[in-house]
C-alpha cells in the first residue's frame, strides 16, 4: 500500500500534490485549558467547576476579538461530555470528544446570532431543548455573537434560560456586552474575556514558528504581538500574511513593518524633532512621505502614540528600560530623544495622538486630519485647555531664558511728579498720539498708601526678579497701579499672562512674598488693561483711610 507522503509548512505534499491548507490561527487553536493563553483566571475557574460537579446551566463570555472566547466555549462543551476527563480538560481521545471536534456530534450546537437572530430561530432552541441528549451527558448552545438577537428573540430566550433542563448549557458570546438586556445577564455567569499581552503573544508565536519550521527575528514577532492588540487570532493571521509574502526566506523586522504598511521609528525620531522646533512644513513633508509610500496611516498615527509612551516610561520611571524590550542602540537613541522634551509636553502630546486614533480610524480624509492635529502639536494657542496654557507658558519661559524680550507699546504713566491726567509717553510714542489720548482717572492716595506706592514702583523690577520662574515670567512686563475699590493692582497687557496669575493661589503667594518684603499686609489683583487704555494717575491726597466725607465746618 502507498504511503502517504508528509505534509510540509505550506501544506505541500513532498511530491508536489497539493492537501486542503489549514490556516494558522484555526491549525493552532487550543484544544484544552492549558493551551489557552492568558485568560488564565477564566480556565482555572471553569476546571474547578469541572472537578467539583458545580456546573452552570448559562455562560455568558465578552470580550474583544480574537481573545478565546468561541475556543473556551468549545474546550468547555467537549469536557461537560468526555467520558474520561483528565484534571478538568477533555482527553479529546473518546468517542464523544471526536465527535465534538470533526463538528458530527448532535450535543454541541453553534449558532451564529448575525444571521440567526430572528424569534423563529430561538424558538427551534426551545423546541430542541426538550428531548433529552441520545449521548453523552450535556447539550450544549454556542451562540456567537449574542448581542445580534432581536428584542422579540431575546424574550423567546428568558424563560429557557431561567429554568432549563439539567442537561443543557447555554454558552453566549459577544464582544459587546453593553447591548445584552440586563435580564439576559442576570441570568448568566459573566467571564470577562482580558486583552491578551503582547510578551504572552511573542511567546505563542516564538514557538509556533518553532515548530512550523518558519525562520524570523525576534524583534519582527515582537512587532507583530504588539500589532495584534491583544488579539490571538489577530497576531496569528498577521503571521500568516508575512509569512506567505516571503515564503522561505528569513522574517526580518524590516521585511514585516513593509508588509503591515508600518514606518520605522527613526521616522517618528524625525516627526518629533520636526515638532519640537515648530516646523510646520518639515512635518507635513514627512507625512508626504509616509503616504507616498503606502503606509497605512491609522498604523502610523498609533505606533507614534507608541513611540511617544516609551519616551515619556524613560522620564518617568527607573524601571522605564526593562519595560520597553528594545536593543541597547535602539535605546540609546531614545534616551537622546527623552532629553529634549518635558514629560508635561509628552502628556499632551499622548493625550492629542489618542483622540486622533478613534478620529481617524473611519474618516475619509485621514490625512488632512492628520495634518491637523501635527500643527496643533506645534501650536498650543490653537487649543484653550489647561495643558495648551501650560505649554504656552514653558515656552514663554524657554524664550526668557533665551534673553528675548517682550517689548510693550502702551504707555508708563509718570507717577512721581507728573500732574494729575498726564502721562509720560512710552519710548518710541510720539507725544502728540499721547495728547490725543483720553486722560487715565486720577486716584487719591492717603499718605501711607502713597508712601508704599512709591517704593512699589522704585523696586519691581526687583520684586519681579526675586519671585519664581514661573511668577517671575507673568510679571515680565507689568506695573504696579491703585484702583478705587479694589486696591493695589497688576496692570497687565498680556491677556495671557493675566489669565495665568490671576489663579488664586498666585495672586496670594505674590502678595504674601511682597507683605514679608516690607513687614506689613500687601494684597493685590491682576487687572488687564487693553491697548491704549490709560493707566490711573496716583496723586497724594488728604483723606483718611476708610473716609470718604466731607467734613464742613459748623455754623457759629
Amino acid at each position: 500500500m502507498k504511503q502517504a507522503p508528509e505534509a510540509d509548512a505550506a501544506g505541500l505534499f513532498s511530491g508536489g500534490e497539493y492537501m486542503a491548507y489549514t490556516a494558522l490561527y484555526r491549525k493552532w487553536r487550543p484544544d484544552t485549558f492549558e493551551a489557552v493563553k492568558g485568560q488564565e483566571h477564566i480556565v482555572t475557574t471553569l476546571k474547578n467547576q469541572m472537578k467539583s460537579g458545580r456546573i452552570g446551566h448559562a455562560y455568558l463570555f465578552c470580550g474583544t476579538r480574537g481573545t478565546g472566547k468561541t475556543t473556551v466555549a468549545k474546550i468547555f462543551a467537549r469536557a461537560v461530555n468526555c467520558e474520561h476527563p483528565v484534571d478538568g480538560n477533555p482527553c479529546n481521545e473518546c468517542p464523544a470528544c471526536r465527535a465534538i471536534l470533526s463538528g458530527s456530534s448532535m450535543n454541541v450546537v453553534e449558532i451564529d446570532a448575525a444571521s440567526n437572530n430572528g424569534v423563529d430561530n430561538i424558538r427551534e432552541i426551545r423546541d430542541e431543548v426538550r428531548y433529552s441528549p441520545t449521548e453523552g451527558k450535556y447539550r450544549v448552545y454556542i451562540i456567537d455573537e449574542v448581542h445580534m438577537l432581536s428584542t422579540g428573540a431575546f424574550n423567546a430566550l428568558l424563560k429557557t434560560l431561567e429554568e432549563p433542563p439539567s442537561y443543557v448549557i447555554f454558552i453566549l458570546a459577544t464582544t459587546e456586552v453593553h447591548k445584552i438586556p440586563i435580564t439576559v445577564l442576570s441570568r448568566c455567569q459573566r467571564y470577562d474575556f482580558r486583552r491578551i499581552g503582547s510578551e504572552t503573544l511573542f511567546a505563542h508565536l516564538k514557538h509556533l514558528t518553532e515548530e512550523e519550521g518558519i525562520e524570523a527575528e525576534d524583534k519582527a514577532l515582537r512587532y507583530v504581538a504588539r500589532a495584534a492588540d491583544g488579539s490571538a487570532r489577530d497576531s496569528l493571521s498577521l503571521m500568516e500574511q508575512c509569512i506567505a509574502f516571503h515564503y522561505g526566506e528569513k522574517l526580518t523586522y524590516e521585511k514585516v513593518l513593509d508588509i503591515l504598511g508600518a514606518v520605522d521609528t527613526q521616522v517618528f525620531s524625525r516627526l518629533l524633532r520636526c515638532i519640537l522646533s515648530r516646523d510646520v512644513a518639515g512635518a507635513i513633508r514627512l507625512l508626504d512621505e509616509v503616504t507616498v509610500q503606502g503606509r497605512e496611516l491609522v498604523q502610523f498615527v498609533t505606533d507614534f502614540t507608541w513611540y511617544l509612551r516609551n519616551l515619556l516610561l524613560l522620564q518617568t520611571t527607573a524601571e522605564g528600560e526593562d519595560a520597553l524590550e528594545m536593543s541597547e542602540e535602539s535605546l540609546k537613541a531614545l534616551r537622546e530623544e527623552a532629553e529634549q522634551v518635558d514629560i508635561d509636553s509628552l502628556i499632551r502630546y499622548i493625550r492629542i495622538c489618542s483622540e486622533l486614533i478613534g478620529q481617524v480610524r473611519y474618516a475619509a480624509a485621514k490625512r488632512v486630519l492628520i495634518e491637523i492635529a501635527l500643527i496643533k502639536l506645534m501650536k498650543p494657542a490653537m487649543e484653550q485647555n489647561l495643558e495648551s496654557l501650560q505649554a504656552r507658558v514653558s515656552e514663554l519661559e524657554a524664550r526668557l531664558d533665551g534673553g528675548e524680550t517682550v517689548q510693550h507699546s502702551a504707555a508708563r504713566p509718570g507717577n512721581t511728579g507728573v500732574e494729575p491726567g498726564k502721562q509720560e509717553p512710552a519710548s518710541g510714542v510720539p507725544l502728540e498720539s499721547v495728547a490725543e489720548q483720553p486722560a487715565g482717572p486720577v486716584v487719591e492716595l492717603t499718605e501711607a498708601e502713597y508712601e508704599d506706592y512709591q517704593q512699589l514702583i522704585r523696586e519691581w523690577d526687583q520684586i519681579v526678579a526675586g519671585q519664581g520662574r514661573l511668577i517671575g515670567s507673568l510679571l515680565h512686563g507689568t506695573r504696579p497701579s491703585f484702583e478705587a475699590g479694589k486696591g493695589f493692582c497688576i496692570i497687565f497687557r498680556d491677556g495671557f499672562a493675566c489669565e495665568m496669575m490671576q489663579i488664586q493661589e498666585r495672586l496670594e503667594e505674590f502678595s504674601k512674598s511682597v507683605s514679608e518684603r516690607y513687614g506689613h499686609k500687601f494684597t493685590f489683583q491682576a487687572v488687564l488693561y487693553a491697548q491704549g487704555q490709560q493707566e490711573p494717575s496716583i496723586v497724594r491726597g488728604s483723606r483718611l483711610p476708610g473716609i470718604e466725607m466731607e467734613i464742613q465746618e459748623a455754623e457759629s
